[in-house]
């Protein structure tokens, strides 16, 4: 019976959009997630330094991840806590490839745009903020040149062109940047963001690209579920009609299971399995590499980074397949 169903669910939404050809699968992996590590206590640096996941925790992490058969991830960045991953793996021969981040931070005030920017950020922080943003592609060459067999692609920055985020980078500073590191690199590079600001505005940047990355969040667009996944469905579908040349690969597309920010119901583990088991069928029969967000929850998320004072029940801490105490979630059981 388990199995009438699952062909019925592929059937049923495989119909929704044309069936990609095997060219568009670009990893050996189809269906991958996005890592990150950090515990109860840890958290990336925020301006007053990293605490960052200890050697024996990334492995830990690693492993339970392939236990669960996945063999491609992304992380965010180039700094000190990615390398440590690509050192893990490296050192223990684990089976895993990796999309490594280049992270960008902002070099525009986008203070009139961004809800949660309060004023202007200052000319001197964003002034560091370029050299940053220079040491950190360079930081992402360094590390795909050393670890070439598990380095697959290379993502230069993270929702820097859509409109309404903080860390917003001009075009021509994004382009240069990609530039930089396909002519140091022998890795794929690519572009993650939102789906809305590839379909608009993405055409220059997607034509320097080996393929384009994609983010899909329902949930985040006030959708009680889509289980049917027609409305992730209608959103890839416009990125492919306004792009039909760029290979495309969902980085990005997941549900939290807890949410105190959004309506009671919104989210749950049920919501979250329903849209992780519909998206992997679907994503399966089209060939579209689909990465999940995220591995674990992350406590650190939505807290103040002075006080870490926050809604523990926000959101952002609970996208995870996985409990932050690594147990997981009904979606994987």
């Amino acid at each position: 019976m388990k199995q009438l169903i699952l062909f019925l669910l592929i059937f049923s939404i495989s119909n929704a959009t044309p069936i990609m050809e095997e060219s568009n699968l670009v990893f050996e992996e189809q269906w991958a997630v996005a890592y990150s590590g950090f515990r109860k206590g840890q958290h990336p640096d925020r301006g007053f330094g990293a605490k960052n996941p200890t050697y024996e925790q990334t492995l830990e992490d690693l492993n339970i991840l392939l236990d669960y058969n996945f063999k491609l991830i992304r992380v965010y960045d180039s700094g000190e806590n990615s390398e440590m991953v690509l050192q893990v793996i490296d050192e223990n021969n684990l089976p895993i490839k990796v999309v490594l981040g280049a992270w960008l931070e902002a070099e525009i005030s986008n203070h009139e745009r961004c809800g949660w920017l309060n004023e202007p950020i200052p000319s001197k922080k964003l002034k560091e903020n370029k050299k940053k943003n220079k040491n950190e592609v360079k930081s992402a060459i360094r590390l795909a040149n050393r670890y070439p067999d598990i380095v697959a692609a290379i993502s230069v920055g993270n929702e820097t062109q859509i409109f309404w985020h903080d860390h917003t980078v001009p075009e021509y500073s994004l382009l240069k940047y990609i530039k930089d590191v396909k002519s140091k690199t022998n890795q794929m590079v690519t572009v993650a963001d939102d789906y809305g600001w590839w379909k608009d505005d993405g055409y220059r940047v997607a034509k320097e690209l080996d393929f384009i990355g994609i983010h899909i969040h329902p949930f985040n667009h006030g959708k009680m579920q889509d289980a049917d996944l027609e409305y992730s469905i209608k959103l890839y579908n416009e990125v492919l009609e306004a792009l039909p040349d760029s290979k495309i690969v969902i980085m990005e597309a997941g549900w939290p299971t807890t949410a105190s920010n959004w309506p009671d119901g919104h989210a749950s583990e049920k919501h979250q399995s329903d849209y992780y088991n519909a998206l992997k069928a679907w994503s399966t029969f089209n060939n579209i590499p689909t990465f999940i967000f995220e591995a674990f929850d992350e406590p650190w998320k939505g807290m103040d980074p002075e006080t870490d004072m926050g809604d523990p029940n926000t959101s952002e801490k609970h996208w995870g397949i996985f409990f932050e105490n690594r147990k997981p979630k009904v979606t994987l059981q």
